[in-house]
């Protein structure tokens, strides 16, 4: 007989939690208004009051318990939605995506090994006009020869770059660093 439960011991008060489902979900479709998120609310807030069960007081209304925690959860829901920004579309989360380092060491590696194929003049122009900054007047006096000769030298320099590295017209390197950026950038006064 020991293992008949006393009419006087209390019923577990887990046992009710199930009476209160059709309450509950009612409930939270008059907060949400979508059938779904309602749904989750209601499976969050049984969550949370079957592992928080013995902080309710027996004898209490287990209703009202029930109606505390989804009324809390959803407002908690709520707060954390307004500090979240939507991005469906993926805009967001694709600008603050960083590519990784290696890819602009090979770009590197890349650009060292075209650089090196162009011919003395063609390399010099390209130093003093893209990565020095100089225009293509203090370039041409640099050297000692005309303006015409170092943007031919330039434009023929940068042609030879994107051939040796395989890119065409259209093609963005990824460049780590503003110098090489500068050498392989198109001026507009070529």
């Amino acid at each position: 007989m020991a293992d008949i439960k006393s009419a006087s011991e209390p019923a577990d008060p887990r046992s009710e939690l199930v009476e209160h489902l059709g309450a509950l979900r009612a409930f939270a479709i008059s907060l949400t208004r979508n059938s779904a998120t309602a749904d989750d609310l209601v499976q969050d807030t049984l969550i949370k009051a079957w592992t928080n069960i013995d902080k309710f007081q027996v004898g209490s209304n287990m209703r009202a318990w029930l109606f505390t925690i989804l009324r809390n959860t959803y407002y908690s829901l709520r707060r954390k939605r307004k500090r979240e920004v939507e991005d469906g579309d993926g805009v967001l989360s694709g600008a603050l995506a960083q590519k990784p380092d290696h890819d602009g060491r090979l770009h590197m590696r890349d650009f060292h090994a075209a650089f090196a194929q162009l011919n003395d003049e063609q390399r010099e122009a390209l130093v003093l006009v893209g990565a020095s900054g100089f225009s293509y007047e203090e370039a041409a006096e640099m050297c000692g020869v005309r303006t015409g000769t170092i943007k031919s030298r330039v434009n023929r320099a940068r042609a030879r770059l994107c051939e040796l590295m395989e890119m065409d017209g259209s093609s963005r390197m990824e460049l780590t660093d503003s110098v090489t950026a500068g050498i392989v950038a198109q001026q507009g006064a070529a």
